[in-house]
């Protein structure tokens, strides 16, 4: 086990921001997750529960039979709630973004509504879902030009270098060691 060194007690927000808007125009689409696992509104409550333990996660839409998000089910619901179906325990007012929703958009609804994941929709339909972990992931992956050295956060390598308009080609990916 390696010693990561202690991070410092609390961090700036604008530190955060700052990170957050050098990802060369990152949109919720470049990070989402999709396609999304979802449950009907008639799944019984243990197949929900199911559903989270296998694929690892801990939140999951509800949607129709024409894909209309209906709701979205928590760990959380299914611990403090009473009810058969997903469709009893699921919240209904969600919060949800668009695909061209800006990342540092994203990262304030998850931090001010103390939220773990916003449904994306297009069009009214579920295109993907963005979770904490997501944004996480992105602001552990940095591009750097080997043009002029300006990084880039993005989890995918910029068309073009922001500081010396270098081609996209000029960027290697260095990860982010935790705790740096």
């Amino acid at each position: 086990m390696r010693n990561v060194p202690a991070l410092p007690a609390a961090v700036e927000c604008e530190d955060v921001e700052a990170r957050l808007t050098t990802t060369a125009g990152a949109t919720a689409g470049d990070i989402m997750t999709a396609p999304v696992i979802t449950v009907a509104p008639d799944t019984s409550v243990g197949d929900v529960a199911e559903t989270l333990r296998r694929y690892r996660i801990s939140g999951v839409p509800v949607v129709d039979a024409a894909g209309t998000v209906l709701g979205l089910v928590s760990e959380y619901d299914l611990l403090a709630k009473t009810g058969v179906v997903a469709g009893d325990v699921m919240v209904t007012a969600l919060i949800t973004v668009s695909s061209e929703t800006a990342i540092a958009d994203v990262r304030h609804l998850l931090v001010e509504r103390r939220i773990r994941r916003v449904p994306v929709l297009d069009a009214g339909r579920l295109v993907g879902i963005v979770s904490r972990s997501d944004v996480i992931a992105l602001m552990a992956t940095e591009w750097v030009c080997g043009v002029c050295g300006e990084p880039v956060r993005s989890e995918h390598r910029p068309e073009m270098c922001p500081k010396c308009h270098a081609a996209g080609e000029q960027f290697r990916l260095q990860e982010q060691v935790p705790g740096d």
